[in-house]
């Protein structure tokens, strides 16, 4: 829970309650997303910096506050105070907007925000 808060003050903001659930449980791995229009409904979530060994700090490295950083420096268009928390290798990239607690899903290509529902089981 300590990687988890330090992630939230380096972010600004605190994760979602389900989302802080599911990092304390498995640390990132793989969620199901419905409502992205894409095949594969399958997506990479990304977990807390763990640097408690090489191992885990090697797994780790696509952390939250990483991912979130390099993608508003590279992403034109990305919503302002927006947290990346996964992605699905196509560009696309799943945040939490500033004004909620709600995952929507940003398409790179247009830009635009929509809503999703996260299976975080």
């Amino acid at each position: 829970m300590d990687r988890i808060r330090a992630a939230e003050a380096q972010l600004g903001r605190e994760l979602p309650a389900a989302l802080r659930s599911r990092l304390v449980r498995d640390n990132g791995g793989e969620i199901e997303v419905r409502g992205y229009p894409g095949d594969d409904p399958v997506w990479s979530l990304h977990p807390v910096w763990d640097d408690e060994d090489r191992r885990r700090a090697g797994r780790t490295a696509n952390h939250l506050v990483r991912e979130t950083d390099e993608a508003r420096e590279r992403l034109e268009g990305l919503p302002a105070g927006a947290v990346v928390i996964g992605d699905n290798g196509t560009g696309d990239v799943l945040l939490v907007l500033p004004e909620g607690d709600d995952v929507v899903w940003w398409d790179q290509e247009t830009g635009a925000v929509e809503p999703v529902t996260v299976d975080w089981s």
